[in-house]
């Protein structure tokens, strides 16, 4: 096998990958968006198509100063988004003010084989220019075998003017597929934004 040279920093020369080598693409499956909407639910497309879904958060506003945005499951044949699962949480912030800063582990916002929703976006801020925005990963749902991993990261503002990067990850603890995912926010109602599910080739 030859191998082809970049002395120029440009891939122009690149014709094809080597034999084994594969790339991977975003297939858009479903978006909604939000309207005063007290959940966003995908009941439909997620199946054994892909081995990865991905959900894209943008700019996610609540009505609620203070609202949290959650997200749960339902397996197939279930109802109430409700799954067992076990999930850690940290997260960064910085205030507008420079006053304050931090990186850390938050239990509050973890589960160990709990069955509520999992926190994605704590303590929102609902003024008018504010809004969350982030990407779920849900690896290989329709597993029989295996449970059902998940990994999260946001952007978001705090309702007490701080930036924060939050982190959350964790499994359904369930060897049945998973088939519809749910977000909704713990008071009031999401006024606005969209979510996109796409699955990975």
């Amino acid at each position: 096998m030859s191998i082809n040279v970049c002395n120029d920093r440009s891939m122009a020369s690149i014709t094809s990958l080597p034999s084994g080598v594969t790339g991977s693409s975003l297939v858009l499956i479903s978006e909604q968006t939000a309207s005063s909407s007290s959940t966003i639910s995908f009941t439909s497309g997620i199946d054994s198509t892909y081995k990865e879904y991905i959900f894209k958060l943008i700019d996610i506003h609540h009505s609620g100063d203070g609202a949290q945005t959650l997200f749960q499951a339902n397996a197939s044949g279930g109802s109430g988004f409700n799954e067992t699962m076990t999930t850690t949480f940290f997260e960064a912030y910085h205030s507008e003010d420079d006053s304050a800063t931090g990186l850390g582990y938050v239990a509050n916002n973890d589960q160990a084989q709990g069955t509520s929703g999992q926190m994605l976006f704590p303590d929102v801020s609902n003024d008018n220019d504010s809004g969350s925005s982030g990407t779920l990963h849900l690896f290989n749902p329709s597993s029989t075998t295996f449970v059902k991993h998940f990994i999260f990261r946001g952007a978001m503002h705090h309702r007490s003017h701080y930036a924060f990067d939050v982190y959350a990850a964790g499994y359904f603890n369930t060897t049945s597929a998973i088939d519809e995912i749910q977000f909704k926010p713990n008071t009031g109602t999401i006024d606005s934004g969209t979510i996109k599910m796409y699955g990975v080739v």
